[in-house]
């Protein structure tokens, strides 16, 4: 057993999140762990390991990349007075070797009101070793 696996299992048996990322595989795992984070408005989470972030979302300005921190507050700010009502995968395609996309297909109201918005979120990755990393993020009504 590989010794990061090895320790993985220790981790998980004393209850410890492991200190290292856990890899994600597929563009399609990347995609599953996006919906489940958004749907949980984990920003810390969408984001992941992701050292900048490229947001294209109102409050935010798209013209140059945010490092992490500033991308994960930003998207938790952006979370704050929504209600998530559905998130679905529309499509998932690796465009080039190596760079990928996933499109989400959002639902959601504003927290006080009744009116079901929609909203596309465009996330782009780059696979970075074994792993896809967030790279973009996207948003268009």
């Amino acid at each position: 057993m590989r010794t990061a696996s090895w320790l993985s299992a220790c981790a998980a048996l004393l209850g410890a999140a492991p200190l290292w990322p856990v890899t994600q595989g597929t563009l399609s795992d990347a995609a599953a762990r996006a919906k489940q984070a958004w749907s949980a408005h984990d920003a810390k989470g969408l984001v992941g390991v992701s050292s900048t972030l490229v947001l294209q979302i109102p409050g935010a300005d798209p013209s140059s990349p945010l490092g992490r921190a500033q991308a994960v507050e930003l998207l938790t700010r952006y979370f704050r007075p929504a209600e998530e009502r559905g998130l679905d995968i529309t499509a998932i395609r690796e465009v080039e070797p190596g760079q990928g996309f996933v499109e989400l297909a959002r639902r959601y109201v504003v927290a006080g009101t009744t009116e079901l918005r929609h909203e596309t979120l465009f996330l782009g990755y780059r696979l970075v070793g074994r792993e896809w990393v967030l790279v973009e993020l996207r948003s268009a009504p």
